[in-house]
C-alpha cells in the first residue's frame, strides 16, 4: 500500500488561477499530527515519543503512515501505539475521523478509507 519514492499531488486552487503541489510525505505528516492529537494515542508506531517530537522534526510524525493516492483519493493506513485504558473501537474511530478531515481540508483530497492497526498498548508511567 505504501509508496516509499517521494511522490506529489497537484492541485488545482483559486478556480485554476494556479496550482499547489503537495508531498506524499506531507500527506503522511498531516494524519500522524491528526491522529496523535486523539486522547489515548500514546504515539505512531515506528515513531518517537512526544518528548523526542520536538528534537527529532515534525517528519518524524509520518513514520507508521502508508499512503495510496489514486485519482485524488487517499488511502491511509497507520500503525498506532494506544495507552492503556482506552478503547479500541472509539479510539479508532476518533482517529479515523480526525485523519480524514485534516486530509480533506488542508489538502482538498478526498479521504476513500483510514485503516489503523493498533501495534502496542502503552503503560503510563504514573499509573
Amino acid at each position: 500500500m505504501a509508496n516509499e519514492n517521494t511522490h506529489t499531488r497537484t492541485i488545482e486552487i483559486n478556480d485554476g488561477f494556479g496550482k499547489a503541489i503537495i508531498a506524499d510525505e506531507v500527506i503522511a505528516i498531516i494524519a500522524g499530527l491528526a491522529a496523535s492529537e486523539v486522547e489515548g494515542v500514546a504515539s505512531m508506531a515506528g515513531n518517537a515519543t512526544r518528548e523526542l517530537i520536538e528534537k527529532l522534526g515534525v517528519k518524524s510524525l509520518s513514520k507508521g503512515v502508508r499512503l495510496q493516492v489514486e485519482n485524488d483519493q487517499v488511502r491511509v493506513a497507520m500503525n498506532v501505539n494506544l495507552r492503556y485504558g482506552y478503547s479500541v473501537p472509539d479510539t479508532s474511530a476518533e482517529i479515523q475521523e480526525k485523519v480524514k478531515t485534516a486530509i480533506e481540508t488542508m489538502t482538498g483530497l478526498e479521504v476513500a478509507e483510514v485503516n489503523i492497526k493498533i501495534t502496542n498498548v502503552v503503560m503510563d508511567n504514573d499509573k
